[in-house]
């Protein structure tokens, strides 16, 4: 399919005017926002529509923008997709996807923080991405296993093999453990040491399939120690 270049006309852009390879990189992707429009598309494209509604802060107009902004560095594409679909979509480009390393690593770091919120609001993709980021490849061990993941109207199958992770949009079953919930729920399971039959009983998630494997599931993401508070 041939992509379609984003027309809107954006004003010029201060650059950093430096040789460092970092530089350059916030050159092309500093602006705020932008590092999270390229997050939510890093698990396959999206509409409009289903970007603003990851980015709850974002309004239409900065997100055009940094969508533009994104297609004119070479990170991002839209396209029409194929009827009876017909929807235009933004993807990211080859080169805008091998990001992932980096918004895994700062979110590694950033982690560390102190003054990191994990109440704060979670989509989708950034609950997936964290798996692919946390998980820890001597606590998974050998382990084999599908796991289904439905998260409001979307669902994904995570296969754990060989003490890596990965996760792609379809339908759940078959897996040998499906989790239903928000983004902030499994969250809190996983990250928030919230027990499964307390989630499960307030009706914020529901497991089926293999209990054990679940239990098991959500310690294999290990937060790393914070960082030392200023003193």
């Amino acid at each position: 399919m041939k992509s379609e270049k984003i027309t809107k006309i954006q004003k010029p852009r201060r650059r950093y005017e430096d040789a460092c390879g970092a530089a350059h990189a916030l050159d092309l992707v500093g602006e705020r926002w932008a590092l999270l429009v390229m997050r939510e598309l890093m698990l396959g494209p999206k509409r409009f529509s289903d970007l603003r509604a990851s980015l709850p802060g974002i309004s239409a107009n900065v997100l055009t923008q940094r969508l533009a902004g994104l297609e004119a560095a070479g990170v991002v594409v839209r396209r029409r997709l194929a009827p009876p679909a017909a929807s235009r979509v933004y993807e990211l480009t080859a080169w805008g996807a091998e990001a992932e390393p980096i918004l895994q690593a700062l979110g590694r770091w950033a982690a560390r923080s102190p003054a990191h919120d994990p109440t704060l609001p979670l989509s989708n993709v950034s609950l997936l991405l964290s798996l692919r980021t946390m998980l820890d490849p001597h606590l998974a061990g050998a382990m084999d296993a599908r796991i289904g993941l439905r998260l409001g109207e979307e669902s994904y199958v995570a296969h754990l093999a060989g003490g890596r992770i990965e996760i792609a949009a379809g339908p759940v079953e078959g897996a040998d453990l499906a989790l239903a919930g928000t983004a902030a729920a499994i969250a809190a399971a996983i990250y928030g040491g919230q027990a499964l039959d307390v989630l499960e009983a307030a009706g914020a998630l529901t497991i089926e399939g293999d209990r054990a494997l679940a239990a098991r599931f959500v310690t294999l993401f290990p937060l790393p120690p914070k960082a030392d508070a200023p003193a």
